[in-house]
């Protein structure tokens, strides 16, 4: 079956329009036409209804699109295993991350890609609310868990070391914590659905960090607003290690126990769709964000 055909009727169904899709692959409209045509004999079924006026997909053509889009993948994961050049990677990538971490981490680094890759269009949602990615489309995305679903595969980019933090002036305020049942008297920073965490010191004693325990006055559901509210000393938060390196080496954020480590096994994963295949442009991605972010992560090489 010829791909091409297969590619032209993937864009005349998604635009619901036959000659806007030949014009994006370089035909004219009556070539366009007659691919379609000739598709359409080949399978022996009408996949678009055409009129003088609209067109619209056919009951065949709506349950051929997802296999004629999963035949274009397969193409492009096969070119993509033999090597072939930058310059041949194309398509839109749909990516998803959380705010603060993209804005830090991944924002500043899509120049260089978009030089490295000039066929690859990103379509990027940058937003701590976590995005379903099968019913939304996207081709990858970034999270920071313990990675459960079963319908996704994933490569690890980084640790995500969690501490907890506050203001000097907090703290000049307020006091230092030397244990952690010291926190029960302390104004906490909750994140949202945050639960309780464990911690354990180096030297065998054990507490907990649980702002709703501690009557927690203030919770927020971007990480972004944690960092800045415990900045301006409103209490004891706790961060990703990546958030807060550059506050911490500034001075404006203070370490609070220190010899207490978090016990979670949490990690920034990039993850898509099981169901999926590899496709060019997405490896070009995952490796380019494992080439800069991954290995020792710039937040830790800092």
């Amino acid at each position: 079956m010829d791909t091409d055909s297969v590619r032209l009727f993937v864009l005349a169904a998604e635009k619901l329009n036959i000659s806007a899709a030949g014009r994006a692959l370089g035909m004219a409209p009556a070539v366009a036409s007659a691919r379609l045509a000739k598709l359409e004999r080949t399978l022996g079924a009408d996949l678009l209804h055409r009129s003088t006026r609209k067109v619209a997909l056919s009951l065949e053509g709506s349950e051929f699109l997802p296999y004629a889009r999963e035949m274009l993948a397969q193409e492009s994961a096969a070119r993509a295993a033999l090597g072939l050049s930058s310059a041949t990677v194309s398509g839109t990538l749909r990516f998803a991350a959380p705010s603060s971490f993209a804005q830090l981490y991944i924002a500043p680094l899509l120049p260089d890609f978009l030089e490295q890759y000039p066929g690859i269009s990103l379509d990027l949602r940058f937003s701590d609310a976590q995005f379903d990615l099968i019913e939304g489309s996207f081709d990858l995305a970034l999270r920071s868990a313990a990675l459960a679903d079963s319908s996704l595969k994933a490569r690890k980019l980084a640790d995500d070391d969690r501490i907890l933090c506050a203001s000097p002036a907090y703290l000049e305020r307020r006091g230092t914590p030397r244990h952690p049942d010291d926190l029960a008297t302390h104004q906490l920073i909750g994140f949202r659905d945050q639960s309780t965490r464990q911690l354990s010191g180096r030297d065998g004693r054990t507490g907990q960090f649980d702002p709703s325990g501690a009557g927690c006055r203030l919770v927020v559901d971007d990480g972004l607003s944690q960092k800045i509210a415990t900045i301006a000393g409103a209490g004891i938060s706790m961060n990703s290690l990546w958030s807060v390196s550059r506050d911490l080496a500034e001075g404006s954020l203070v370490r609070v126990l220190p010899d207490y480590d978090i016990d979670e096994d949490v990690a920034l994963w990039l993850v898509y769709p099981k169901s999926n295949v590899l496709t060019a442009k997405v490896r070009a991605f995952i490796d380019f964000l494992l080439a800069e972010v991954g290995g020792v992560p710039p937040w830790v090489a800092a």
